[in-house]
Formats: C-alpha cells, sequence, structure tokens
C-alpha cells in the first residue's frame, strides 16, 4: 500500500508541473505570435506615415500650382477686362 500511495502522490505531484511546462510554452507561443504581430503593425504604421508625408507634399505643390494658375487668371482677366467663366451660366447650347 505505501508503494501504491507514493506511486501515486508521485503522479499527482509530476502532473502539475508538466502542466505548468505546457502553460508556459503556449505563453511563450502566444508571447512570439503577439510580438509578430507588434512588428507586422509597427511596419504598417511607418508605411502609412511615409505616405501621409508624400501626400502632405504633393497637396501643397499642388496648391502653390493652383495659386499660381489663379494668380495668373486674375491677372489675364484684370488686364483684359473679360469677365471670368462661368460654368453654369456660359453653357454651351448643346447641354
Amino acid at each position: 500500500m505505501k508503494d501504491a500511495s507514493h506511486h501515486i502522490s508521485g503522479n499527482i505531484e509530476k502532473e502539475p508541473i508538466a502542466n505548468d511546462s505546457l502553460a508556459s510554452a503556449e505563453l511563450k507561443s502566444e508571447m512570439i505570435e503577439l510580438q509578430m504581430s507588434m512588428a507586422h503593425l509597427e511596419l504598417t504604421v511607418e508605411r502609412l506615415d511615409q505616405v501621409i508625408a508624400r501626400q502632405d507634399k504633393d497637396i501643397q505643390t499642388l496648391q502653390r500650382q493652383l495659386q499660381l494658375i489663379y494668380n495668373q487668371m486674375q491677372s489675364q482677366n484684370q488686364g483684359d477686362g473679360i469677365a471670368p467663366f462661368d460654368v453654369l451660366a456660359d453653357k454651351p447650347p448643346h447641354y
């Protein structure tokens, strides 16, 4: 009987250790997966930041170009005395 009870208690003690090591392995696996996901998200954010910076630069360039065109049109209209084109009022007859 002593041998059987000793054998049973020995198995009980080993089981939690096995469960702990299994849980530890699962936690490590989950941690690695989270780290990989975070690295992917950081890369995505960095790429999006680069896109936003480029788009901001493009918008600023387009705004400057539009301002130059507007200024040219204003100076031409003032010099020639021509009224600006109104899309709604000056529709061609085929519309």
